[in-house]
């Protein structure tokens, strides 16, 4: 288009500045990483799900074993001993007699120091992704977001998506089974489970056992694609994967009812999370108050169930006795006051 005797790459008439067009080619550019981090702290969301919507156990530990993930891959090229995080959380809980919350914190403190030994005392460890050799055995990387050099198999989103469809699978199929039905007795109504013959104190370190497994292997997914393990990367994580949950919960409730679709949903939650903190990037804000921006998330969708309970149904519930006040008078002729 010329204009003034130069030539623009923009069309004027769109109302678009060559500014906007820029942010939302930033944007559309960054949103393959955004999407893939998403997927990977939504299998940490999923083990929130777990201890919080099943279990009715606020557990804290999140923070702790989610670096404990990365550390011991980082450490070891490998995971899967992390089972034993929730297995700490759930004897002081059952054994000693500590709150679900106060046996989370305990552990996530005693965690700073495990990691740190895990990590030789140093507060970060890297992977050498700049040798192709090391690279190629990673099951996820950055670097493998670039189509050109990388094939589409290798692709973070792709590898990962596979990766939580299989763990949803799972999950399904455990929940279904006998041990997975006593966890969700106990996490529906204990005194009701235990009078059915459950082991509630069993099931509870089961369900820890399980949640923070599946934290510590996405911990361990989020070292390979990002390249490294720092001490201070599950900081924060617990809030994440609330935020996952609940904003999974409230946009998706009504349309998924299955166990599984459910698990799905909070996967969906926590891409939609990392989205929308891609976009209010792009747009500017300053990356120190992400973990505000985090907080009011999660209190705004939070209190949507609330809001929605107190002034909706009492909308409703106006709505209907007009109804009923309106039929009355047209079947007694107008004398339904008198």
């Amino acid at each position: 288009m010329e204009t003034a005797g130069k030539v623009t790459p923009f069309p004027l008439f769109c109302g678009i500045s060559p500014k906007e067009v820029c942010l939302m080619a930033n944007f559309l550019n960054a949103l393959p990483g955004a999407v893939s981090q998403g997927l990977i702290w939504g299998i940490m969301a999923i083990g929130v799900y777990i201890t919080y919507k099943i279990l009715d156990i606020a557990d804290l530990t999140v923070d702790g074993s989610f670096c404990t993930g990365g550390a011991v891959f980082v450490m070891l090229f490998g995971s899967g001993v992390n089972l034993w995080v929730g297995l700490v959380t759930g004897l002081l809980h059952t054994l000693c007699g500590i709150p679900a919350i106060l046996a989370g914190i305990l552990t996530q403190l005693g965690l700073y120091s495990v990691n740190l030994a895990i990590m030789d005392m140093k507060a970060s460890q890297s992977i050498a992704v700049t040798n192709q050799k090391v690279l190629n055995d990673l099951l996820v990387s950055l670097r493998f977001l670039n189509m050109e050099k990388y094939p589409f198999i290798r692709h973070p989103i792709l590898v990962v998506g596979v990766f939580t469809a299989a763990i949803i699978a799972v999950l399904y199929w455990f929940f279904g089974r006998e041990l997975g039905a006593a966890l969700r007795a106990t996490g529906s109504n204990q005194n009701m489970a235990r009078a059915q013959g459950i082991n509630t104190n069993m099931t509870k370190v089961i369900g820890l056992m399980l949640s923070n497994g599946l934290v510590a292997l996405s911990g361990a997914l989020l070292c390979q694609y990002s390249g490294g393990n720092e001490i201070n990367v599950g900081r924060g994580a617990i809030v994440i994967g609330l935020a996952a949950v609940i904003i999974g919960e409230v946009l998706l409730d009504k349309v998924f009812r299955n166990f599984a679709l459910k698990l799905l949903s909070v996967s969906i939650g926590a891409v939609l999370y990392y989205i929308v903190i891609q976009a209010v990037l792009q747009m500017g804000l300053n990356p120190n108050y992400l973990k505000l921006l985090t907080a009011v998330v999660v209190a705004l969708f939070l209190s949507i169930p609330y809001w929605k309970g107190k002034y909706f149904r009492g909308y409703k519930k106006m709505r209907t006795v007009g109804v009923n006040m309106v039929k009355i008078d047209a079947e007694t002729g107008g004398d339904g006051h008198a």
